[in-house]
């Protein structure tokens, strides 16, 4: 291998943070208050153990599998993470090195690429969208998904409006002019890789995102999307249907870790659900994504099909998803470093990095497929579950 190759996602975070300037490593870090979540979301997965048989299946292992009609090589995905502009290619690199592996790719409406471009590097293309602005609007944004080609959609319900950090929130400006030039340059020139990179390019790192704007419309700022949908009242159920009505096509609700509210999505028409936790960005203090993934398949395995985020680093941590219910998973913020450390080699190399970890881990405990897998082929501690406690809401380890 070059270079440039590295073994493991923790590596890929390494030189990821050596070569962003320290605010863009943190805006890719993210997280919420303490971080107990985001921190939970990682760890998590380490309570886990594996019962694995030592004789008597294939010596093949088989990872294809099938997420919302779309054939996949392996049971990974992409994420939707808005503002890839970590590197000139962003949203682009990242579609060509999922396409190139044979998955699918997740993209944010708060992408810095448009839909068309993405659709046209990868045709298993997910348009992910948020309950913002009038209904005409949100029609609008469908309307050209749905022209684009866009195969899916995924409606995030799980982003509140908590962002402040005890480890400190990066500056993040309205856009890249004088003021914003000024403040980042001390960063900038530490990292004279990244500088050299996009100099290359003669361009600056765009805030703009196309995907929210209408036909005709300039694109507007992130921050001026994020304004409109904090302004806009929060979906019901009933809402969720009828964007499901207006798809008319697959569509995910992202952002479950209620059994409630998996149920409810299964009633809204979904055709699938995430189980996740906006990767720790969300309220500090709920339970690591995966501790709610065995509720919500109990509540719901066999009506929808479960997916899921959070915490991922490594394909043994897939093959745990999967055993407790999930479809397949979709990597973020280790994408985002493959992104950030070799661009779209970087990517193609994480996903590499998870193909080969659930190969070895199938092999290991002696199962042929990942449609295969089940929670007794995991060791699984009394109270890793979390169930929430119907009556006073809170999160109760699940009983045995």
């Amino acid at each position: 291998m070059g270079g440039d190759w590295f073994e493991t996602i923790a590596e890929a975070e390494r030189r990821a943070e050596k070569r962003l300037p320290r605010s863009v490593a943190l805006a890719v870090r993210a997280g919420s208050e303490r971080g107990l979540t985001l921190a939970d979301n990682v760890a998590a997965f380490g309570e886990l153990g594996f019962a694995p048989h030592m004789a008597g299946l294939s010596a093949k292992r088989e990872q294809a599998t099938v997420v919302m009609g779309q054939e996949i090589s392996m049971p990974v995905l992409i994420s939707p993470t808005g503002v890839q502009a970590i590197h000139p290619d962003g949203e682009l690199a990242v579609a060509r090195a999922a396409a190139a592996r044979g998955t699918a790719m997740g993209l944010s409406s708060f992408a810095s690429k448009p839909i068309e471009e993405i659709v046209a590097a990868n045709p298993q293309t997910f348009l992910q969208v948020y309950w913002s602005g009038t209904r005409e609007k949100m029609v609008q944004r469908l309307h050209r998904a749905k022209a684009a080609g866009a195969v899916g959609l995924i409606v995030t319900l799980d982003w509140s409006f908590v962002h402040a950090r005890d480890w400190g929130s990066p500056f993040i400006p309205e856009r890249i002019d004088r003021k914003a030039v000024l403040h980042y340059a001390p960063e900038v020139l530490r990292r004279p890789r990244w500088l050299a990179q996009w100099a290359k390019t003669k361009t600056l790192p765009d805030l703009s995102v196309p995907n929210w704007a209408g036909p005709g419309e300039p694109a507007p700022t992130f921050f001026g999307a994020y304004g409109e949908w904090m302004m806009t009242p929060p979906p019901t159920w009933d809402d969720v249907a009828w964007l499901c009505s207006q798809w008319e096509g697959p569509l995910v609700v992202k952002g479950i870790t209620h059994p409630d509210d998996a149920r409810a999505a299964v009633q809204a028409g979904a055709a699938a659900i995430s189980v996740s936790n906006h990767g720790g960005n969300n309220l500090d203090g709920t339970p690591a994504a995966i501790r709610a993934l065995p509720g919500v398949a109990e509540a719901v395995g066999g009506e929808i099909e479960i997916l899921f985020d959070g915490g991922i680093r490594r394909g043994s941590d897939v093959v745990k998803a999967v055993a407790l219910g999930a479809r397949a998973v979709m990597l973020g913020r280790a994408a985002l470093w493959g992104l950030a450390a070799n661009g779209q080699a970087g990517v193609a190399n994480v996903l590499e990095i998870m193909r080969a970890g659930i190969t070895e881990t199938l092999n290991a405990i002696d199962v042929a497929s990942v449609r295969d897998l089940t929670p007794h082929d995991l060791v699984v501690p009394p109270g890793f579950a979390r169930t929430p406690n119907r009556q006073s809401g809170s999160w109760l380890p699940a009983e045995p």
